[in-house]
């Protein structure tokens, strides 16, 4: 109270100090103005507490922000801490938020906090502008302490929002490929369903590699006057086929229930069996348009005799008539060599695209096959690559287009060494009239039939010299072209016999067709040697 004294703060309010004495021992005394020192009471009514210059404008100035001052009479000068305090505590906890608050200063609006505040300024321990400033401080921390928080719930906030926005976009892009990847889908399935209409793209398995290739040698294949063809619809349009058919007919499947050859087996002349493959209906009219419009306008090497038009066995055998020897070789499997690549090559060599000329070899070309039975149904199931089936009309024209190189380095060996060459199918004959350096011209000649693909049957061959019998494919050419003498006999003891016991009694093989069979015969007899044909034609005529 001395440094209020000193700093004249009772005066602010009225009051003024005497010195007593008090149990032998001197102290001062505060007390209103004109009241006893030993009854320090205000009279009443109060009166109000006059102001100091300074503290007055102070007021005056801040007059508009002062907070009312629920504590300002004078007699709380008077009330001692305990009295404060027993004073506040009069004040019901829940009427106010701030009891227990150690976080904030709370405002002087509150009343507990005015109490507490004047008792601190009467107290000297603080200025009313003390407590001013320390409630603006408070005011100010109560408008921002939670500007942070509130600052980072709006951050999350924004975050959150920002991160469902994203969850929305990414669900709605996740939708829009969705939709794209269905429309793409079903487009995807409507072009293929177009291009299985339209379009062939694969044909099975080790087969398809250049369907992709639809690149055709246009003038190449109008000088040859061959049809143009570069694509598989081409194909089909050609064939009057539609695109799905012609898929059905070239495909190469490597096990089917149902193919395109009906499969059997005929007696070899030498012994054994020969399997023949025939094709079915559809897939034969499709093998004949390619052999006339296709492999027929192609033409064939000199040196080619079998299978070609105009041409026979006979017209093989002339050229060796008369000669000093006579080499006889034979090509092992000539059609199973000739595979489904090389007759690709072929078509291709012609001008024709790959795409085209994969289609046109799988239609002439066919896989061994052999039936197996699974989860009990047949099967039949490829044994060995592609190749020229014995049976398919287009197979002897394809084996005389593929060898037509075997055929000219044959030809220009045999002309260079004095040999003369002709070719039957898989029979291969040389003749001249030195029956020197065979073995050389059969060395040679294996080793040109190796470059080219194919492999000599070394059972079948046979050197023949003038001595003997020469034969050239069933023809005998010693000094002449005739029949073997074997041949001719067993032809007049039929006829002989028959005129005593009729034709049909001759047919000791049981040859359904037997008379038939005769006629054949006669015929082929009279194709080689014509006077000699003559003569036994006139013999069956007489049996009947």
């Amino acid at each position: 109270m001395d440094a209020l004294h000193e700093r004249g703060v009772p005066g602010a309010y009225d009051f003024e100090r005497t010195l007593l004495s008090v149990a032998g021992r001197s102290v001062w005394i505060y007390h209103p103005i004109g009241a006893s020192p030993n009854q320090p009471t205000r009279p009443p009514p109060p009166v109000a507490t006059p102001a100091s210059p300074t503290r007055t404008k102070a007021k005056q100035k801040g007059k508009e922000k002062a907070l009312p001052d629920p504590y300002a009479a004078g007699p709380l000068m008077t009330l001692t801490a305990a009295e404060l305090r027993a004073r506040a505590l009069t004040i019901e906890p829940w009427r106010t938020a701030w009891i227990g608050r150690v976080d904030v200063i709370p405002p002087q609006s509150d009343e507990r906090t005015a109490l507490v505040d004047r008792g601190l300024v009467l107290r000297g321990f603080f200025t009313d502008e003390e407590i001013a400033e320390i409630h603006r401080v408070g005011d100010l921390w109560l408008e921002h302490k939670d500007a942070a928080r509130l600052a980072k719930a709006r951050a999350q906030k924004s975050a959150d929002d920002a991160i469902q926005a994203l969850r929305e976009e990414a669900k709605q892009e996740r939708a829009r490929k969705k939709a794209e990847a269905a429309e793409k889908k079903k487009q995807r399935a409507a072009e293929i369903a177009r291009r299985k209409a339209e379009d062939i793209i694969f044909l099975g398995r080790g087969v398809s590699g250049r369907l992709n290739d639809r690149r055709a040698n246009v003038e190449k294949l109008a000088e040859a006057g061959l049809p143009v063809l570069a694509t598989p619809a081409d194909v089909a349009k050609a064939l009057g086929l539609t695109v799905p058919r012609l898929r059905w007919l070239a495909f190469h499947a490597e096990a089917s229930e149902q193919g395109h050859y009906v499969q059997f087996e005929v007696p070899k002349r030498s012994g054994g069996t020969r399997r023949l493959s025939s094709p079915k209906k559809a897939l034969r009219a499709a093998q004949t348009w390619v052999l006339e419009n296709v492999l027929r306008r192609c033409g064939t090497e000199d040196a080619a005799h079998g299978f070609v038009p105009g041409r026979s066995t006979v017209t093989n055998a002339r050229p060796h008539v008369g000669r000093r020897v006579v080499v006889n070789l034979d090509l092992e499997d000539f059609f199973g060599t000739i595979t489904f690549p090389r007759v690709r090559g072929l078509f291709v060599s012609l001008g024709y695209s790959p795409a085209a000329a994969t289609v046109l070899a799988l239609l002439t070309t066919e896989a061994p096959r052999r039936e197996v039975r699974y989860d009990g149904k047949p099967y039949r199931v490829a044994v060995g690559p592609r190749a020229l089936p014995q049976g398919a009309c287009t197979s002897p024209a394809l084996s005389n287009l593929v060898a037509r190189k075997l055929d000219r380095r044959l030809t220009g060996l045999a002309k260079k060494h004095g040999w003369t060459y002709t070719r039957y199918a898989d029979d291969l004959t040389f003749s001249r009239d030195d029956d020197t350096q065979v073995g050389a011209l059969i060395a040679t000649v294996r080793h040109v039939v190796t470059e080219e693909g194919f492999r000599i049957n070394e059972k079948k061959g046979r050197v023949q010299k003038s001595g003997g019998q020469q034969t050239v494919t069933g023809v005998v050419v010693n000094d002449k072209l005739s029949v073997p003498r074997a041949e001719i006999r067993r032809l007049r003891a039929i006829l002989h016999n028959a005129k005593k016991t009729g034709l049909s009694a001759q047919n000791t093989s049981g040859h359904p067709h037997f008379e038939a069979h005769v006629r054949g015969m006669i015929a082929y007899v009279r194709m080689v040697d014509p006077e000699r044909g003559a003569k036994l034609a006139s013999q069956l005529a007489a049996v009947r």
